[in-house]
């Protein structure tokens, strides 16, 4: 299920709040842009950098294939490459954030990507597989860097099989009517930081406060467009 999908649903995990933490309290538009269309030989879908792990554990699900790219962690994840026999080196936290993990071409099935998925913070991979294509950028845009016409709406570029369009449309589209083209974007309107008690580093507390407001989504559908609101505590 897409973080998006989550959040109209109810579902609140940590996948959900880590996409906020670089948010304070403002109105930001144009956010989590996803869209997708329909050809002869396929289905097309773009997603902005937000949809990275979504994207990959579509492409997981489809299977695994060939694979390269760059996992971010929190942790260092060396162990868990070397365990499940995936090729590739670690670095050192980036600025103190994050481990880059590169990873090398090679072909992973189901459960080694699984493996990386469940320890990674953002997953950055190209993948061919059966009846699918997955290319994603591989360096994070910095924060703050967003809005109505600046987002990278090309960040994810998955091509798919029509076979699978059941699949897609739950994932990311599952509001829309049957269309031939459409397009999702999302406006955060975040009101208050509810403060974590009792925590004295500022930088935790940034990352473990959560964000209340709600999110304005924005569908258009073959040109017909639609609004829906969901408050939020995330």
């Amino acid at each position: 299920m897409s973080f998006i999908k989550k959040i109209f649903e109810g579902k609140i995990d940590e996948n959900v709040h880590k996409q906020f933490t670089r948010f304070g309290k403002g109105d930001f538009g144009g956010r989590a842009l996803v869209s997708f269309r329909k050809t002869a030989e396929g289905i097309k879908v773009n997603g902005s950098f937000e949809y990275a792990n979504d994207f990959a554990s579509l492409a997981v699900e489809l299977g695994g294939g060939k694979v390269s790219g760059k996992v971010f962690s929190k942790e260092g994840i060396s162990s868990v490459m070397s365990s499940n026999n995936i090729k590739g080196y670690s670095e050192t936290k980036r600025g103190g954030l994050f481990y880059q993990n590169n990873i090398e071409e090679q072909n992973l099935n189901e459960e080694q990507l699984k493996a990386l998925l469940e320890n990674s913070y953002f997953c950055l991979l190209d993948m061919l597989g059966k009846d699918f294509e997955l290319k994603t950028k591989k360096n994070l845009p910095k924060p703050g860097k967003g809005g109505k016409g600046k987002m990278d709406t090309k960040f994810c570029q998955l091509d798919i099989s029509e076979k699978y369009w059941s699949a897609v449309k739950a994932l990311f589209f599952w509001d829309f009517p049957e269309c031939k083209k459409g397009t999702a974007s999302h406006e955060y309107i975040i009101n208050e930081l509810v403060l974590p008690q009792g925590e004295k580093d500022f930088e935790k507390i940034r990352v473990m406060a959560k964000r209340r407001g709600k999110i304005i989504r924005s569908i258009e559908a073959d040109g017909s467009e639609k609004k829906v609101e969901k408050e939020i505590i995330v």
